[in-house]
């Protein structure tokens, strides 16, 4: 049985929460609360970086594409909210649509990548670099009639946000709620995350799942024993593109808004720092890893504005957090390609 080892980029990460953990007592910070949003902060991020284990795992290399799987949910999302569905029937109307898009998108961008093997990582960046302004022109242009979606003067073209505490703003983070004092456990949160990771493990059991772990691991063996490289690409690329969706639906339930034109920018380089801090060199990932990962960083991030706001200066917050998302990113690159060369 493989021991788990602790990698250098989370003994820096551990050793740097520490010490905000232990800033927070001294500031007499309220821990409680801090800990009860870790939690929301957990599972409200951790689908987006679950999105990224199938295509790792398939030799594909991260997903930088992930903005095509978020624009796929985020079309979920305005469409349900179009039609002013509430509660949870929203909500799962929105999964349901947001899967739909996501297959179809992660259809054409696994051909893509086919297309480009040996360079997925670069292109799958361009290509969710170029899906950002082909949509911001849709949200323009789409005509949506919910008023509350739209921009107040001219009624023409949908707002950069739009509120969801009309119809099913914190649906998870209040579903079964338990109270033990102060501390707070979203236990319904907690199911359905945990409902999403036993299901990617599930597909990692099956002969596809077993199929995508051998072709990441040795592809010309895999070949070799009959199996279809590309079939089995592209099925792991429609995967990750379809948890993508359901990540950002999960993550603009307990946001409280559907955050639209440049903002898909913004969330897949904390979601890739994620897994690389839960120790995944970027050729193999695990589910442990990716939770352990974003518990991690988002802690850190939750731990850092109040902090700052109280010791430094509060703008130093958000280089602290770029500093820290760029810079685990570059070590687990530069790692990965001096394991390369040492075989």
């Amino acid at each position: 049985m493989e021991v788990y080892r602790i990698k250098p980029p989370q003994v820096i990460i551990l050793i740097f929460l520490c010490v905000l953990v232990g800033l927070a007592y001294m500031l007499h910070l309220d821990l409680v609360d801090l800990f009860n949003e870790s939690l929301i902060k957990l599972m409200m991020n951790g689908v987006l970086v679950l999105a990224l284990i199938p295509m790792i795992n398939a030799g594909a290399g991260i997903n930088f594409g992930l903005p095509v799987g978020i624009i796929g949910g985020l079309l979920g999302l305005c469409i349900t909210v179009n039609f002013r569905l509430t509660g949870f029937a929203g909500f799962f109307t929105s999964l349901l649509l947001s899967v739909v898009f996501c297959c179809m998108l992660g259809w054409l961008y696994g051909m893509l990548l086919n297309k480009v093997k040996g360079r997925e990582e670069i292109a799958g960046t361009f290509i969710g670099l170029s899906m950002i302004p082909l949509m911001n022109c849709f949200w323009t242009l789409v005509p949506f009639q919910n008023r509350q979606m739209l921009y107040p003067i001219g009624g023409q073209g949908l707002r950069p946000k739009i509120s969801l505490e009309p119809y099913f703003n914190n649906i998870l983070d209040n579903m079964a709620l338990a109270k033990i004092g102060a501390v707070e456990i979203p236990l319904g949160f907690i199911a359905f995350f945990s409902l999403i990771c036993l299901l990617l493990a599930l597909f990692h059991r099956t002969k596809v799942g077993r199929a995508t772990i051998a072709t990441g691991e040795n592809e010309e063996f895999s070949r070799l024993s009959g199996i279809d490289i590309a079939k089995i690409r592209l099925i792991a690329i429609i995967l990750s593109t379809v948890l993508a969706g359901i990540g950002i639906c999960v993550y603009s339930q307990s946001y409280g808004f559907i955050q639209l034109y440049d903002e898909p920018l913004a969330m897949y380089f904390p979601a890739i720092s994620a897994i690389l801090i839960g120790g995944s060199t970027g050729r193999r990932a695990f589910i442990f890893e990716a939770v352990l990962g974003t518990y991690l960083l988002q802690t850190i991030y939750l731990l850092s504005v109040p902090i700052a706001n109280e010791i430094l200066v509060p703008e130093i917050t958000e280089i602290l957090r770029s500093l820290i998302t760029y810079s685990i990113i570059l070590y687990a690159l530069l790692h990965r390609s001096g394991r390369r060369l040492s075989h």
